[in-house]
C-alpha cells in the first residue's frame, strides 16, 4: 500500500508530498526480520533504500518524499536478520545466566564476515573488526546500536525476498491535488482583452484556475439556441458544437479575439497566479473541416449522412461525435493528441475534458500518457457524471481530478458518507475530487 489494482495503475501524489508505504512482512519460526523500501524516480537508474519500521501484527512502514514530476517506482525487500536474531537470543541467555562463550564466537564470526563485505569503507570495516575482537570477552558491544546499523548495511541479502512488482507512483503538479476554479464564458464579457481586465478581481476572490468552455469557432448548421431549440437570430450557438469555416479545434473564434490575444491572456493570468484551463471536447459541428477531410472518422447512417449525437429522446443535430471504432482509429487518435499538444504549446497546462466516459478507457490511458511524456505538468480534469465505477476507472486511466456527486449530496449525513467514501483506500490513492457546486446550465 499504496497499490492500485495490484499495481495495474499508479497511485497518485503531487510534488512535495510523502509516499507512505505499508506492507505485511513475516516469516516462519522466530527469526528476526529486516526490510527496506527501495524507491527511485523513473529517470534515475539508482535505487534509494529506506529501512522499514515494524508496527504491529507483522505490518511494516517506511516513507519517501517525491520532489520531481513524473513517475516514481518502489518495491520492498525483506530478509531474515541473523545478527539481530543472534543479539536477541544472546540477551535472553545472559539474563538466564547461561554459558555464552560459543554464542560470542558465533557473533564474532558474523562481525568478521560483515567487515569483509565493507569494501571501500575502511572505517566501517575497522569498527566491525574491533567489535569482533572485543566480543570474545563481553556481550556489551554486540547490542550497541551503531554496530547493529553497520551489520544491517553489510548483511548477506542473497536469500532476501523481493516484492514481485515495482509499484508506480505518478507525481503531478500541486494544482492536481487542490485548485479553485472560476468558470467564465468569454462571450459573456466580450473578448479576451476584456477577460484580462477581470483577472485581478478573480485572483482576489481566491481562484487560481480560470476555466473557459470551448473557445473555438461554432458551427452554423443546425445551430442550437436555448434549451436545445433551433437558434434564433443573434444566438451564438453551443460552444461545444466545434468548428466552422473559420477552423476547428486548433482555432480561436474571431468573436473572442485572436490567438495572440489568447496567449497574452494566459501570460497575464500567470502573473496573477492563475492558470487558464481549456475545455477539450472531442466532437464536431457539421461544419468542422474534419467532416470533409476525414469522413472516415465518423459513423454514417444508411442514407450516407453522418450520425449526429443523441441521448434519447434528446437529439443534438449540431454535434457529430467521433467514431472511436473506426478502422482508421490510429490516425484519429494521433490527431486528437495533437489538439491537446497544440494548446499545451500555447501555454495551457490544465484541461477539463468533456464527457470522457463516452470514449474508450484505453484511448485516455494512451493520450494522457503521451501528453505527460512531453508536458509532465499538465493537469487533466474528468467531467464525467456517470456511475462510480466508471468515474474511478477514468481516474485510474490518468485523469488528475474528477467531477463528483457533490452537487447532489445535500444533507450532513449524505456529505459525511460521501466524503468518507472518497477518503478511504484504495479510492484516495487514485481519485481526486473536484467539488463543482453546479453546472453551467
Amino acid at each position: 500500500m499504496p497499490e492500485v489494482d495490484g499495481g495495474r495503475f499508479p497511485a497518485k501524489r503531487t510534488v512535495g508530498e510523502t509516499v507512505t508505504v505499508e506492507a505485511d512482512i513475516f516469516t516462519d519460526g522466530h527469526d528476526a526480520l529486516a526490510a527496506i523500501l527501495r524507491h527511485r524516480h523513473q529517470s534515475s537508474p539508482t535505487w534509494t533504500e529506506t529501512p522499514m519500521t515494524p508496527l504491529v501484527n507483522d505490518r511494516w512502514r517506511a516513507e519517501f518524499p517525491v520532489t520531481e514530476l513524473g513517475s516514481y517506482v518502489f518495491t520492498i525487500e525483506g530478509w531474515v536478520d541473523p545478527f539481530e536474531t543472534w543479539s536477541r537470543q544472546l540477551a535472553k541467555r545472559v539474563q538466564a545466566g547461561q554459558d555464552i562463550a560459543v554464542e560470542l564466537e558465533v557473533g564474532a564470526r558474523m562481525l568478521e564476515q560483515a567487515a569483509a563485505k565493507a569494501n571501500g569503507a575502511a572505517a566501517d570495516a575497522a569498527r566491525l573488526t574491533a567489535v569482533a575482537k572485543s566480543l570474545r570477552g563481553t556481550a556489551a558491544p554486540a547490542i550497541d546500536g551503531e554496530v547493529g546499523r553497520l551489520m544491517r548495511r553489510y548483511t548477506d541479502r542473497s536469500l532476501a525476498t523481493v516484492y514481485a512488482r515495482e509499484v508506480e507512483v505518478l507525481v503531478e503538479a500541486a494544482k492536481a491535488r487542490f485548485s479553485t476554479w472560476y468558470e467564465l464564458f468569454p462571450r459573456s464579457v466580450g473578448k479576451f482583452p476584456d477577460v484580462e481586465r477581470l483577472l485581478p478581481n478573480i485572483a482576489r476572490m481566491g481562484f487560481d484556475v480560470l476555466y473557459f468552455p470551448p473557445i473555438h469557432p461554432i458551427g452554423r448548421t443546425h445551430r442550437k439556441g436555448a434549451n436545445n431549440r433551433p437558434a434564433t437570430s443573434g444566438e451564438p450557438g453551443s460552444p461545444w458544437a466545434i468548428g466552422s469555416e473559420e477552423g476547428g479545434h486548433k482555432a480561436v473564434s474571431s468573436d473572442l479575439g485572436t490567438l495572440e490575444d489568447f496567449r497574452h491572456l494566459v501570460q497575464s493570468a500567470a502573473k496573477q497566479g492563475i492558470d487558464v484551463a481549456l475545455d477539450i471536447a472531442f466532437q464536431c459541428s457539421p461544419d468542422q473541416p474534419y467532416t470533409r477531410e476525414h469522413p472516415e472518422w465518423f459513423k454514417h447512417r444508411p442514407d450516407g449522412s453522418i450520425q449526429y449525437a443523441e441521448n434519447p429522446p434528446k437529439k443534438y443535430e449540431d454535434i457529430y461525435p467521433f467514431d472511436f471504432e473506426t478502422e482508421h482509429w490510429r490516425e484519429l487518435w494521433q490527431e486528437l493528441l495533437s489538439i491537446v499538444l497544440y494548446w499545451a504549446e500555447q501555454g495551457v497546462r490544465i484541461f477539463r475534458v468533456d464527457n470522457p466516459h463516452t470514449k474508450p478507457f484505453t484511448f485516455w490511458e494512451w493520450l494522457i500518457g503521451e501528453v505527460r511524456r512531453i508536458h509532465p505538468d499538465v493537469v487533466m480534469l474528468s467531467e464525467a457524471f456517470t456511475r462510480p465505477k466508471v468515474m474511478y476507472r477514468l481516474a485510474k486511466a490518468g485523469f488528475s481530478q474528477s467531477y463528483t456527486y457533490f452537487a447532489w449530496r445535500n444533507t450532513a449525513y449524505e456529505l459525511y458518507q460521501y466524503f468518507t467514501e472518497l477518503a478511504q483506500p484504495p479510492i484516495r490513492e487514485f481519485f481526486r475530487p473536484n467539488l463543482w457546486p453546479n453546472t453551467p446550465d
